[in-house]
């Protein structure tokens, strides 16, 4: 499948013309733009045997902002057209009431493409997207007669978008998404347990299509189906607890990521407020959010203001450094931007939003770090969690943790939980692995009601005195 590229410059508005509409509605605004957007995306679900979903959406549409202060003004359409644009203009133009402000100075120029601008979808015929499919699931029952149930899904999207500023500046990208994911039940006398695994990032199908990638896809997701059908109860109580690499770094992007937001520092209500350039973690504990790394599932060559993405360190050495801005925040704090204002959709205002947020690796040998661990878990997996970012406080449930006693990794567990918060446990890091590593393209953050694709990753920790929440007697 494949279609003209998006240019509404050139089949839907005239880009001068636009200009004027976009410097009316900004006159006396301190920012604000005009952002274009076409998004096309296809799923595939091969569940149970048949195929459960396969769709395909389109949509276009225009968001016109203009700022001053603390108040937006932001008006969308579906109609990308100059009566659209003028109405929408007439709208935001309301926050900026009798002017007086000064537009801030406009995001610095970029020619960096951190990845491909070719159509996902394309990648491969539907018939022959079903096909592979339909592998995937005899695969996975071939491998261990105990899989009852397989769900292969498939996804890829593309997303094009063209930012307009007042001073005059345009900017554009590209952005590809695709993603494979495998889930699988296994039974065994009477008792059922699941597994999955996938991953994408922004890149095409293809990769993810070949044989190799996606029968190591469904060997790990059965894998972990099985680890689960022979887990036990998970203790409770107060534990020292070693959290694995990689994915598990979605603790990290919860807990504390969401408290190193510009917007929520602002207005004082993230548990890190007023605590800038003061030690809030343990000596050797350096985060980034970067959303520079080539391909990667939460990285942007350009955000949604059009400022170029960063690697924007926000703790190091356990000292808190740095925010995540988009421009509001960013001119309210005084501070620069920091390639960070993200929105779902144009239908959607921009906001300070993470990219692809870890924590750098230390010198820690991970196998000492769990030869360390007297008695505690091993967690390697985590499904769902809640956080409160006024607190950090979180809950978090575990698909993959072992029991560990005297350095001695034992039994898998089942239904455990981690609870505690953000401040306290990167204060009690004890210890940090040399095995960094980001997650394998699987990760959506929401935040007021909008989602947006992220990435997160850590090396091995041990972090100590968490409450594990388990049912074991």
């Amino acid at each position: 499948m494949t279609a003209e590229r998006f240019a509404p410059f050139e089949t839907m508005l005239d880009q001068d013309g636009a200009l004027r509409i976009l410097r009316d509605a900004t006159d006396g605004a301190e920012d604000g733009e005009l952002f274009l957007e076409r998004r096309r995306s296809e799923a595939l679900v091969f569940d149970d045997g048949r195929v459960k979903t396969a769709s395909y959406d389109a949509s276009e549409g225009l968001g016109l902002r203009a700022v001053k202060g603390e108040v937006a003004g932001y008006a969308h359409s579906t109609e990308i057209s100059e009566a659209a644009l003028r109405r929408a203009a007439e709208t935001a133009r309301l926050a900026v009431g009798d002017g007086g402000g000064v537009l801030a100075p406009p995001p610095a120029g970029t020619n960096r493409h951190l990845y491909g601008d070719a159509d996902p979808m394309a990648d491969a015929p539907f018939a022959g997207k079903l096909d592979i499919l339909r592998e995937i699931d005899a695969y996975a029952r071939a491998l261990d007669p105990r899989v009852v149930q397989v769900s292969a899904s498939m996804a890829a999207s593309l997303q094009e978008v063209f930012i307009l500023r007042p001073e005059g500046g345009l900017v554009s990208d590209i952005r590809p998404m695709a993603r494979l994911n495998v889930s699988v039940i296994v039974e065994e006398n009477g008792r059922r347990e699941s597994g999955g695994h996938g991953g994408g990032g922004r890149h095409g199908l293809a990769g993810l299509l070949d044989p190799a990638h996606w029968k190591g896809v469904t060997q790990e997701a059965l894998r972990i189906a099985l680890v689960n059908l022979r887990a036990e109860p998970a203790p409770a109580g107060r534990m020292d607890v070693v959290l694995g690499p990689g994915w598990p770094g979605v603790l990290l992007h919860e807990a504390v990521g969401h408290g190193l937001e510009g917007d929520f520092n602002r207005k004082k209500t993230s548990a890190f407020a007023g605590l800038m350039g003061q030690q809030v973690a343990a000596r050797g504990v350096t985060v980034l959010d970067d959303g520079t790394i080539p391909d990667r599932r939460g990285s942007i060559s350009v955000d949604d203001e059009g400022t170029p993405s960063g690697r924007n360190v926000l703790i190091e050495d356990g000292i808190l450094v740095g925010f995540m801005q988009d421009r509001q925040n960013a001119h309210l704090m005084g501070v620069a931007p920091t390639g960070n204002g993200r929105r779902e959709s144009y239908a959607h205002i921009p906001m300070p939003r993470m990219t692809n947020t870890y924590m750098l690796g230390g010198d820690a040998d991970p196998g000492a770090i769990l030869a360390d661990l007297k008695d505690g878990i091993y967690a390697v997996g985590f499904g769902g969690g809640q956080v409160d970012i006024t607190n950090g406080k979180f809950v978090f449930s575990c698909t993959e943790a072992y029991r560990v006693r005297n350095g001695v990794v034992g039994a898998p567990v089942k239904g455990a939980t981690l609870i505690g918060d953000g401040p306290t446990a990167m204060r009690q890091i004890r210890a940090i692995g040399n095995d960094m590593a980001l997650d394998p393209g699987i990760g959506n953050c929401g935040k007021a009601g909008q989602w947006v694709p992220v990435g997160v990753g850590q090396p091995t920790l041990m972090i100590g005195g968490l409450t594990v929440g388990g049912s074991a007697a």
